[in-house]
């Protein structure tokens, strides 16, 4: 509750799916193959719930689709300010992982967090106890910048295991299992995340955090957590995002 005692509005606003849209049939194509099914990827999904379903901080998105959760105020105001103060400092053009780089897709800037830092690991580890996974399991934190015209197009955080990446990344830490994103600002017009396929659309809000699974309940990639960083319209949208593995990433990064 807020001053006042007025539930704070939701951040997320739930629209007809991609599929239903004219016009967006690129978003309901199916994906070619069969992804194999993993135990060790399906257990991430029922025990990283059981923490999130027993917080009551965090509410899960009432869809079918995919497993997607959010917590308001999951940073300070100070700590927000921090962070993109260090975003501004080191960011730079964002890179796409892809074997058809489309320069265009991504027109965002980044830069990694400093994982050690006094400002950044207590923010890295509190995600990672918030979701129940071991801190060794996520990447390095990624902070974002989207000036007015900037996006990030629809895409999938897991690996495509058809790609020629794929042997690299499944020796350090294999495939990527949860995502959590926090927004470290308000954006006055666009910049919201949306997910076509869920019917989804979430508004930047500062503190905010989003999580979901990027793999369905029985460890194969969830095809449906499709989603995109939409234009900023004005102002600039903030954020660090935070990808979990299979396995251990910090033991094998360079």
């Amino acid at each position: 509750m807020r001053a006042g005692g007025s539930a704070a509005p939701s951040p997320l606003v739930f629209m007809a799916r991609a599929s239903q849209i004219e016009g967006m049939s690129f978003f309901s194509r199916k994906p070619k193959g069969n992804p194999a099914t993993s135990p060790v990827r399906a257990r991430f999904g029922v025990t990283v719930a059981q923490a999130l379903d027993a917080n009551p901080a965090v509410t899960r998105v009432a869809t079918d689709t995919a497993q997607i959760y959010y917590q308001a105020d999951f940073l300070t105001g100070d700590q927000c300010n921090k962070l993109m103060a260090m975003i501004d400092a080191n960011r730079r053009p964002s890179t796409l992982l892809s074997d058809r780089p489309d320069y265009g897709f991504r027109t965002s800037e980044s830069c990694d967090m400093a994982r050690w830092s006094p400002d950044v690991q207590p923010i890295d580890e509190s995600i990672a106890a918030l979701l129940g996974i071991a801190p060794e399991q996520g990447e390095t934190m990624q902070g974002q910048r989207y000036a007015p015209g900037q996006q990030f197009r629809a895409h999938h955080d897991y690996f495509h295991e058809s790609e020629s990446y794929w042997e690299k990344v499944r020796v350090h830490g294999g495939q990527r299992t949860w995502t959590a994103m926090i927004y470290l600002n308000d954006v006055a017009e666009g910049g919201a995340t949306w997910f076509p396929q869920a019917g989804i659309r979430v508004a930047p809000r500062r503190g905010l955090l989003l999580a979901w699974n990027n793999m369905k309940l029985d460890g194969s990639p969830n095809e449906m957590t499709l989603h995109e960083g939409m234009p900023v319209v004005e102002g600039t949208k903030y954020v660090i995002t935070k990808w979990f593995r299979e396995g251990n990433w910090v033991n094998h990064a360079s």
